[in-house]
């Protein structure tokens, strides 16, 4: 990775009781991302929120008791890399079917998404 990647970050919360479902719903989605130019795809379950000393990622996603935390990434080699691989997985088909899945095991207006650039890279 270097200063001209670019990376799309999401955080969302996920029912504890459909995190199987969502796991098996981003291995298919994986592939796809990386079809399309994406360097690296992780998805990533909250592990560890003891934290005291600042807001934690439960705060910070609205989870609710009976939900975890779902912080992922993908990283490309561009930013122009990474919006044409978008406007072309949002049109692949494949996904389309994701799309209700998604519905059912989480509520996607919850979920956070942005584009960042890399500022340090060690």
């Amino acid at each position: 990775m270097n200063t001209e990647s670019y990376i799309d970050g999401f955080l969302l919360p996920v029912p504890r009781a459909h995190l199987d479902e969502y796991r098996a719903v981003a291995s298919q989605c994986a592939p796809i991302w990386k079809e399309y130019g994406a360097l690296n795809y992780i998805e990533t379950v909250i592990d560890d929120a003891t934290c005291t000393e600042m807001r934690p990622f439960t705060t910070a996603a609205d989870a609710k008791e009976d939900e975890v935390v779902i912080f992922s990434w993908v990283v490309y080699p561009s930013k122009a890399v990474r919006d044409e691989a978008n406007a072309k997985i949002m049109s692949d088909p494949r996904l389309a079917e994701f799309g209700e899945k998604c519905q059912e095991i989480f509520d996607c207006k919850r979920m956070s998404f942005a584009g960042f650039r890399p500022i340090v890279i060690l």
